[in-house]
């Protein structure tokens, strides 16, 4: 089993940042991909960012360069630096990780955009 802690949400203005941090612990060997996932109040669960072991990442359109994702390695830690919030960024954000054939998730860290 993989456990995935989410942390960073928080309440942010218009315009803000926030970083979001996700650390796996457990049988963490042979975890492949990692990512960001969002989910507004009444919407589906979308993709944000992506980040896979050799490094290589993948943005979902919206994210038009406002969010960078990033990979500790060594401290088993993905995060997602998100600027220029606008209001429709406003969700919870899970971290998911990707190893063989599981897929894991974490519990969610809200972020809500206020103006």
């Amino acid at each position: 089993q993989v456990q995935l802690v989410e942390s960073g949400g928080g309440l942010v203005q218009i315009g803000g940042s926030l970083r979001l941090s996700c650390t796996a612990s457990g049988f963490i060997s042979g975890i492949r991909s990692m990512g960001w996932y969002r989910q507004a109040p009444g919407k589906q669960r979308e993709l944000a960012a992506t980040i896979a072991t050799d490094g290589t990442t993948n943005y979902a359109d919206y994210v038009e360069g406002r969010f960078t994702i990033s990979r500790d390695n060594a401290e088993n830690t993905v995060y997602l630096q998100m600027n220029d919030l606008k209001f429709e960024d406003t969700a919870i954000y899970y971290c998911k990780a990707n190893k063989l054939q599981s897929v894991y998730w974490g519990q969610g860290t809200q972020v809500t955009v206020s103006s």
